[in-house]
């Protein structure tokens, strides 16, 4: 781990560290990859086909491997080279690149070879997440854990802004073949700066060799025995079923409610993260956070209170607020959920943690899509009322009762809680 400055600011501290920037600057091509290829697999879908189901299914296939594989993937980050998954992911990420792109040329693209690509997208990200996030804090230590994190975040939020505005005008541009032309650029640019420039420390490898189910059961009872890990489960699961399907249907609420078109409505779903950056920005310059699960929570609460009215809202410049708003406190949630998942571990088993967080994040979200898409079949406006009043019925009560807001968040805790 390289020497950490103590004199400047938690910012500055965190950005002298040559290994944390090639990491961020990895993460960073690679959310932009993602969401830039999302959208094009998507819309390439929707061209071919005209059918919505089948647009659905995109996202369906690559978010399956989540809930079922994270658990492995997080113990395999702790008992093998952090680096090396990386390098395996982006690998991957590249060959699946390669066979759409010749598909594409070939003029031999079907939808079920875009959906096993997905499938594959999502296989590689189960593997990258525990990993990355990991070796973040392999490069940084724990003292600069939440300012990494929140830069991290700050990659991810910017991936989810520039990939989608840079898809689009791509396609248009230069249409699939030039799209993906572009994409595989990028997976290789990431390749490389993986393979000769990115060097994580050693820090973490189990000293026992211990099965894996073995290991599985010990992080799953581990987490079950702590009261903040409990509580952040809880808020996670809340959050991934009641709050971030609402992204998804914002298009209906700009067109059907607000009587805008595609520019402006682009614009109300990128606000979400604009506002995202912002606050993760601030949380990257702050020290000395020690309540981290009250971050979580009532940033968690302020989504979901913006996410209650913005259906409702009768003016465009409202509802952007609104959702600007909910943007600074998804950033809490963000940052807070990965940092308290980590620092509630034991240091040799933090992948498994983060496999475990990855299990929740996974089920949550395909099951909160599909109620929330059988209620919008009536009202979409109440589908997101609804759910963001439940969610907040769900979370009120952790307030006033969760050692996860009472008490400050220490690795000391986590580690003899058990």
């Amino acid at each position: 781990m390289e020497p950490r400055p103590t004199t400047c600011g938690p910012l500055p501290a965190v950005l002298q560290n040559r290994q944390f920037r090639l990491l961020w600057y990895v993460g960073t091509l690679a959310e932009t990859a993602r969401w830039m290829e999302l959208l094009v697999i998507s819309w390439l879908v929707l061209q071919a086909t005209e059918s919505p189901f089948q647009l659905g299914l995109v996202l369906v296939f690559n978010n399956l491997p989540r809930p079922f594989l994270s658990l492995f993937t997080g113990w395999i980050a702790d008992r093998a080279s952090r680096h090396l998954m990386l390098i395996v992911s982006q690998t991957s990420n590249m060959f699946t690149a390669v066979a759409l792109l010749t598909l594409i040329i070939l003029g031999a693209i079907e939808p079920w070879h875009v959906f096993v690509a997905a499938f594959i997208m999502g296989v590689s990200r189960s593997l990258e997440d525990p990993s990355r996030r990991t070796a973040i804090l392999d490069a940084v230590g724990e003292t600069r854990l939440v300012n990494a994190t929140s830069l991290e975040v700050i990659s991810n939020t910017a991936g989810k802004v520039v990939g989608p505005l840079v898809g689009g005008i791509v396609i248009d541009s230069m249409g699939f073949t030039g799209s993906y032309g572009i994409l595989l650029g990028i997976h290789l640019c990431n390749l490389t700066l993986l393979v000769t420039r990115v060097r994580i420390p050693n820090v973490v490898q189990s000293s026992v060799s211990e099965p894996m189910w073995t290991g599985l059961g010990s992080t799953l009872k581990y987490a079950l025995h702590s009261p903040t890990l409990v509580g952040l489960f809880y808020v996670t699961v809340v959050m991934n079923a009641m709050a971030f399907p609402v992204r998804q249907f914002i298009p209906v609420i700009g067109q059907d409610h607000l009587h805008v078109g595609a520019t402006l409505v682009g614009l109300l779903v990128a606000s979400e993260g604009i506002g995202q950056l912002a606050g993760a920005g601030v949380m990257a310059m702050t020290r000395n956070f020690q309540y981290l699960g009250r971050v979580l929570v009532f940033g968690s609460i302020g989504v979901l209170a913006m996410t209650l009215s913005f259906p409702w809202l009768p003016w465009y410049g409202l509802a952007l607020v609104a959702l600007i708003m909910g943007g600074l406190g998804q950033a809490g949630f963000s940052t807070m959920q990965s940092t308290i998942a980590m620092l509630s571990a034991p240091q040799e088993m933090r992948g498994r943690m983060m496999g475990l967080l990855s299990v929740f994040i996974g089920a949550g979200t395909p099951l909160g899509t599909l109620e929330m898409g059988a209620i919008a079949a009536v009202s979409t406006q109440w589908a997101i009322s609804a759910n963001a009043l439940a969610g907040l019925a769900l979370l009120l009560p952790l307030v006033f009762l969760s050692p996860l807001v009472k008490r400050p968040v220490t690795r000391q805790e986590a580690v003899t809680s058990l």
